[in-house]
């Protein structure tokens, strides 16, 4: 039983253990270890392989390319399938696939946004990333933690209602867990006086991994467990190669907070298993649902269309491809394995290459060969691949690729392009990828994306242009204003386009966790930190 093997395991926050010397701390947590110490784009005249492709997928893309020409070169699209199919994953909702559009959306049109005029300079970088930090600690920090440590069953609690309570759902899913874990590890990477605290949470995570969600007979881990650790109806026993992304992701980072062991073991034998069952040899990347024993499975089971993340059986999709890339890019920084690095170079360059397409969008799902299925375009993947690819890339040694930042800049260009709101600030949901928006709500992990992408770009290419840090400035006062729960905390995970809240939200779900916004808080503070920082060494004299 969960509840007997977790009960009293989990050290009390007062308890701090020796800290770990040695540690291996990737490169951005290097530059980012001090974290807590104190618009409109050009058209482009390109055509695009689907009809259509998510804004926030756009933003998610642009991120995720830079990111893959940091370590390989990865390639960015295929988030444009997701939400025709009914794809859950990273806040895909259920709901009617967008709301009426009341006055439109506001594309191309005269801005009205002036209240947030701050020029880019050292002075402003300071003070907002003052007040990032500040929010980050008040939405992030504290609200998640320790509220959603389960002492009984182990790991975090995944149901959180609009007022904080802690709701009756608790199953155990593997991306929730390992998001979880992940946001833990990195605090007590960024924030020392606190990093004994959080290394004792993400310990709590890894447990939970290996103890319960990793298959002691087959290997790999499963999707998802009821609390008493039992098989659910509707996941059964299968294995899906996003969650294992997740897993590998938690996993690395928490060896790189902790120097345990057992958490890079976890990372190695999780990417040995899926890379031995999944990958394709032939067409490159991976393929995606997988049985108990690791067998790849083309075919539904009966009964059933679409597999646990929404794609149709027998396909790949842009959603796993770019969390792959995430994933293999922390596991490389923490264990530089030859196969490792051969895999993420062969992540990024189907990622910036095949998913990520001009001009400026990310497919949504794929045939084995990598022939794009028509769909939507997902603004917040695309923005979110934009950071990813750089990322990826910069961990390969490939800091400066132009290929992989061309199309990081691409996906965010046209994600600003089609999938902003230059009315009220913040991105669309999703939409096509020659016309505007068609589904204008704003969700909670699309407006994080997008402010890490913007700010991304600023520091690439701020000295060419002002565009992209004055849609920073709009985008996170959309955020402070409207996107974030003033009375409880926390974000909501969806607003109508001008900022009006369904009511009854919860703040965390198996698909919500801490995340998308944390990481998107902490990586802002930390680059707004570093531009001050190099402003201030230009402006000396020599």
């Amino acid at each position: 039983m969960l509840e007997k093997q977790f009960s009293g395991a989990f050290p009390e926050t007062n308890v701090r253990p020796n800290p770990i010397g040695g540690r291996v701390q990737p490169p951005a947590v290097r530059q980012t270890r001090a974290l807590f110490s104190g618009t409109a784009a050009k058209k482009r005249q390109f055509g695009c392989d689907a009809h259509a492709a998510g804004r926030g997928a756009s933003l998610w893309a642009a991120f995720l390319i830079v990111r893959a020409s940091w370590v390989h070169i990865a390639v960015a699209w295929g988030a444009a399938l997701a939400v025709a199919v009914g794809i859950q994953a990273d806040g895909w909702s259920a709901e009617p696939k967008g709301e009426a559009a009341v006055d439109g959306p506001i594309v191309g049109g005269t801005a009205e946004f002036n209240a947030r005029s701050l020029p880019p300079n050292r002075q402003s970088y300071l003070k907002l990333a003052d007040e990032i930090e500040s929010h980050f600690r008040k939405n992030i920090v504290e609200y998640w933690f320790p509220r959603v440590v389960d002492r009984r069953y182990g790991g975090f609690r995944s149901h959180v209602l609009a007022d904080g309570t802690i709701g009756p759902n608790n199953d155990k899913t593997l991306v929730y867990q390992s998001r979880m874990t992940w946001v833990a590890a990195q605090i007590a990477l960024r924030d020392p006086p606190r990093a004994d605290e959080f290394r004792n949470y993400a310990r709590h995570g890894i447990k939970l991994l290996r103890e319960v969600l990793a298959d002691r007979d087959h290997g790999g881990l499963f999707w998802g467990l009821d609390p008493s650790g039992k098989f659910k109806p509707e996941w059964r026993d299968e294995k899906h190669a996003y969650g294992i992304a997740f897993a590998i992701y938690a996993a690395s980072a928490a060896y790189a907070a902790t120097g345990d062991a057992d958490a890079l073991q976890l990372a190695k034998d999780t990417f040995r298993w899926f890379d031995r069952h999944a990958h394709d040899a032939e067409h490159g990347g991976y393929f995606e649902a997988l049985s108990r024993r690791g067998e790849v499975l083309l075919h539904a089971p009966p009964g059933r269309q679409r597999d646990l993340l929404g794609t149709p059986y027998g396909y790949k999709s842009m959603n796993s491809h770019i969390h792959l890339l995430e994933a293999v890019t922390a596991l490389y920084e923490v264990w530089p394995d030859p196969l490792v690095e051969k895999r993420l170079g062969e992540l990024l360059e189907v990622v910036r290459d095949k998913v990520a397409v001009e001009p400026g969008c990310l497919n949504l799902y794929f045939t084995p060969a990598w022939r794009p299925v028509p769909e939507h375009d997902s603004f917040g993947h695309d923005v979110e691949t934009a950071y990813l690819l750089i990322e990826a890339a910069g961990a390969l040694g490939r800091k400066n690729d132009p290929a992989t930042h061309r199309m990081a800049r691409m996906l965010v260009d046209h994600a600003l392009e089609y999938g902003w709101d230059a009315r009220h600030g913040g991105f669309y949901d999703r939409g096509f990828a020659f016309g505007p928006a068609y589904a204008l709500e704003k969700i909670w992990w699309t407006q994080a994306e997008g402010l890490n992408a913007l700010l991304l770009m600023h520091r690439v290419h701020g000295g060419q242009t002002n565009s992209y840090w004055e849609a920073f400035l709009h985008q996170w006062d959309f955020i402070v204003r409207y996107q974030t729960d003033a009375e409880h905390g926390e974000w909501f995970e969806s607003v109508s386009h001008d900022g009006k809240p369904k009511p009854g939200q919860a703040k965390a779900t198996i698909w919500k966790a801490a995340y998308h916004n944390g990481r998107a808080l902490m990586n802002t503070a930390a680059m707004l930190r570093q531009l001050a920082g190099n402003e201030q060494t230009q402006a000396r004299p020599h």
